[in-house]
């Protein structure tokens, strides 16, 4: 039987190489980059170092990228996307990295080097920094540049116990027959939502003209809570004593007391997802809260730039309660991290870690249901050729 090559990737600002877990050894990474030492020992640690390059994508160039990738990935920076940030957007010092990005797949299809597939992650404040103007400069860019492209927001608890909607932009070289299965007439209500149907009425006549609707089908139903994914001997999270756990519960409002209460009631073991917010104080001002969830889920996780972005879980089981930070091992179990996966050893740099990376099982579907078969109809379609 004659051997089927692997297809190609390029994964750009790659942290701890989880795009590279979803895709799966069926592909083959031909050049990893990321500027952070820590992100670089960890996907070292666990890949190899042969594909990656440790360096600022400002000063990579098209000879820095060996052959001719199939999937150009890039997980670029969502700081000055976030809602929560300084709303730089596209313009900012880190999310405005997408620029250089895009440079060098202008510079690879100037070689005839272009990847038949470029696949871009971020928040979902994307869709809306700068009133949708940072989302139709993307959609510009991708058509002026010779792509198809479409974007999904999927949410990481349709197969893990973390609640992590991203948008998921992927565009296709044109002229590619896509296949049916790919492409809907329409938007669905499982991958896009109302904020990215408002961004796509945003686009230009230009840009819309090369936009796709992709089809994905749902996943299996996930069969896994917060509470399967807990250690039960944790090494590097302590319980909280009983006068800062008090302290903490005095954070909450009437609301999340009366969850904790009910779940006092029920005499199951309940195991909630507990983080820090500020909220208005109702008197024009704002005041940090304690919120709590028991849904099965956790919250996004963040990377840890203050204190209060790092989450806790609290067991209730009757009348007693116990909090603590998650655990490393934790975070990594939420984005679908085995336990194989060699984390680093300090705390903070595997939280930086695994909240800065993508949700592996995602990058999966999308691998399995999109990249996959349109690169096997590409392959169709050369040989017809």
């Amino acid at each position: 039987m004659q051997k089927t090559e692997s297809p190609g990737y390029y994964e750009f600002f790659a942290g701890g190489g989880m795009v590279r877990a979803g895709l799966g050894d069926s592909w083959s990474c031909l050049f990893a980059n990321d500027l952070d030492a820590g992100k670089a020992r960890a996907y070292r640690a666990n890949w190899g170092g042969d594909w990656l390059k440790l360096e600022d994508i400002n000063r990579l160039a098209a000879a820095d990228l060996p052959g001719r990738a199939d999937l150009a990935w890039a997980s670029f920076p969502c700081q000055d996307l976030s809602l929560a940030g300084a709303g730089a957007g596209l313009g900012g010092a880190r999310s405005g990295t997408f620029w250089t990005f895009w440079r060098l797949m202008q510079a690879l299809k100037a070689e005839g080097r272009a990847p038949s597939i470029i696949a871009l992650e971020n928040v979902c404040g994307a869709l809306t920094s700068h009133g949708g103007r940072d989302f139709a400069a993307l959609g510009e860019a991708l058509a002026a540049g010779g792509y198809r492209f479409g974007a999904m927001v999927v949410d990481a608890a349709a197969f893990l116990p973390q609640s992590r909607p991203r948008l998921f932009i992927v565009a296709v070289k044109q002229g590619l027959d896509l296949p049916a299965d790919c492409v809907s007439s329409a938007p669905s209500p499982d991958w896009h939502t109302p904020a990215l149907i408002a961004a796509h009425a945003r686009l230009s006549p230009s840009a819309a003209d090369h936009w796709l609707w992709w089809r994905l089908p749902a996943p299996a139903r996930r069969n896994i809570a917060l509470i399967d994914l807990v250690e039960t001997d944790p090494r590097d999270a302590r319980w909280l004593s009983e006068d800062r756990l008090e302290a903490l519960l005095a954070m909450m409002d009437a609301n999340n007391r009366a969850k904790i209460d009910a779940a006092k009631g029920d005499g199951v073991r309940r195991v909630g997802a507990l983080y820090k917010r500020t909220r208005p104080d109702g008197q024009g001002g704002k005041v940090q809260r304690a919120e709590i969830r028991f849904d099965g889920l956790a919250g996004c996780l963040r990377t840890p730039a203050g204190g209060s972005s790092r989450q806790s879980i609290l067991i209730v089981e009757g009348d007693r309660l116990a909090a603590r930070l998650l655990t490393a091992r934790e975070t990594a179990r939420l984005m679908g991290l085995p336990d194989a996966y060699v984390l680093p050893r300090s705390y903070t740099e595997a939280y930086h870690l695994t909240g800065d990376g993508v949700a592996v099982p995602v990058v999966r579907h999308l691998a399995r249901h999109l990249f996959e078969p349109l690169l096997a109809a590409l392959k169709i379609g050369r040989r017809a050729a």
